[in-house]
């Protein structure tokens, strides 16, 4: 069903609901058609007959925390239609925070010039900071309609230095550059300040002025110099700038302050990696993710450094190696092939994102799991990897050395070049990444795996999955990197030997 066609389906249902006398029904029904289509006339007719209603229908659209976007706009709809958009207007950012993509504000009531003189200017910034931290950078242009609000409101507080940072904010999110610029620089201007200071470096990065930028958060810096995430950032702007020796110097000023704070840390191992390419600083950053479960926010520097590298986020796009012939084994129950199709794809962030979402797999045994193995469903992805991630979850209270994972891990692994190999040894190694206590155990496996197979077809992926290996030496690290660059060469069908592993086990 299309956007247009589910509007007027819901919208059907609430002038049903109204003829019946269902104010409730129908005001459930028009939150969803406004979630479809947020500027259909029709849709706001029907508002309008609710906003008729005593108390102009707000008891039917109550903006509780977990309110939805169609909620959270139909309410700032009657609120403006009772004479209140100043009251209406952070519902509708927050619709919007909730669903960027949707056009909430695109409606006559956001662009009358009234509104940005009504609202209160400190409000009005801090609706828009926190819109801003809910979207990213470009935004949709369905933001734009705010930003007509913050010009409207500049024209009545002209050097309010609050609104002027938060209205650049959005500008440049949005596209308009230069009038990002002009706003952050007004306000820096009128009140000196440690944000004005980061909002306007932050609009002359946007705009591509990376010495003004530079220069802006230098003096955000000597506002502040605490504040260890405005170092990151000039180290993050250096970096991206082909300036990494200085992007370092910065992080380690940082960590001179701080060594356990959580940007700098990041920003460090990312920019370590990115100049020399050793895995140890992306190793070394997931342990800090996994000692340091409270950080300041969300970051994703070990996932952005992992993109694209085959097994660090995900199955490598190489010539396909054969499953086999069936082997001699139960087939797997039809809850382990609901659970296995919840949680398996071809990409993860990290291994040590495919190990959490791997999670769901321990309430499948692990006769289950080499079922799955052994008779992958057709229609799932990567099932021999995610079954493999599965068995790793397996008594993981266990320790590593003496653990009946690594013991059926390595039972799979010991073999010829296959899927079922590779899912396992693949297993091994994210075991590596998340315990410390395996990683001596993981990597002399795959020295050993890797040896062993380094002449014969298939090589290549071995040595993909050693390159992602956690503290694999240096004479492997190197056989590996001379095996992916050599030539392709097709690999030859051969039969899994699942069932023959597993007899022997």
């Amino acid at each position: 069903m299309d956007v247009r066609r589910a509007a007027d389906r819901a919208l059907e249902q609430a002038r049903s609901a109204l003829a019946t006398d269902q104010p409730e029904r129908a005001a459930d029904h028009l939150a969803g058609a406004l979630a479809h289509a947020p500027t259909l006339p029709e849709v706001h007719e029907v508002l309008g007959r609710l906003a008729a209603r005593p108390g102009g229908g707000l008891d039917l659209f109550r903006a509780g925390p977990h309110a939805s976007p169609g909620r959270l706009a139909a309410r700032a709809h009657l609120l403006a239609a009772a004479g209140r958009p100043e009251d209406g207007l952070p519902l509708l950012a927050a619709a919007s925070g909730q669903s960027p993509a949707a056009d909430w504000a695109g409606i006559p009531w956001v662009d009358e010039p009234a509104l940005g003189v009504r609202i209160e200017p400190g409000l009005l910034a801090q609706v828009l900071m926190r819109l801003c931290t809910r979207v990213g950078e470009p935004a949709p242009p369905t933001l734009r309609p705010y930003l007509t609000v913050v010009r409207h409101a500049l024209a009545a507080y002209p050097e309010h230095a609050m609104l002027l940072g938060a209205g650049s904010a959005l500008a440049r999110r949005v596209g308009e550059h230069d009038l990002a610029v002009d706003w952050a620089a007004r306000g820096a201007r009128v009140r000196p300040s440690k944000l004005g200071e980061i909002w306007l470096g932050y609009a002359y990065r946007s705009a591509g002025k990376l010495p003004e930028a530079l220069a802006a958060l230098r003096r955000a810096v000597a506002h502040d110099p605490d504040d260890l995430s405005v170092y990151a950032d000039i180290a993050g702007t250096l970096a991206d700038n082909g300036r990494l020796d200085d992007a370092l110097s910065w992080v380690d000023r940082a960590l001179e302050r701080d060594p356990d704070y959580d940007c700098a840390v990041h920003t460090a191992h990312r920019l370590r990696h990115r100049a020399d390419g050793d895995l140890t600083h992306l190793v070394r950053l997931a342990d800090y993710i996994r000692d340091h479960p409270d950080e300041s926010h969300e970051h994703t520097d070990l996932a952005d450094c992992c993109r694209d590298t085959p097994w660090l986020s995900g199955a490598p796009a190489a010539a396909p190696l054969p499953r086999g012939s069936a082997p001699v084994a139960a087939e797997p129950t039809p809850d382990a092939v609901r659970r296995l199709r919840q949680v398996a794809a071809l990409s993860w962030a990290h291994p040590p994102a495919a190990y959490d979402a791997a999670l769901q797999l321990i309430m499948v045994s692990p006769a289950d799991l080499l079922a799955l193995l052994a008779h992958p469903p057709a229609d799932v992805a990567a099932p021999e990897v995610w079954a493999c991630l599965g068995l790793l979850h397996h008594r993981a209270e266990e320790g590593w050395l003496d653990s009946e994972r690594r013991r059926m891990l390595l039972g799979l692994v010991d073999g010829g070049a296959d899927r079922v190999t590779e899912a396992a040894l693949f297993a091994l190694i994210v075991a590596a990444w998340t315990d410390p206590s395996a990683r001596a155990d993981v990597a002399r496996v795959v020295t050993a795996r890797l040896t062993e197979v380094a002449s014969r077809p298939g090589a290549r992926s071995f040595a993909e999955l050693a390159l992602a290996t956690p503290d694999l030496d240096q004479s492997a690290r190197q056989l590996a990197t001379a095996i992916t660059r050599m030539p392709v060469v097709p690999r030859p069908r051969g039969r899994s030997r699942l069932s023959l592993r597993w007899r022997r086990g």
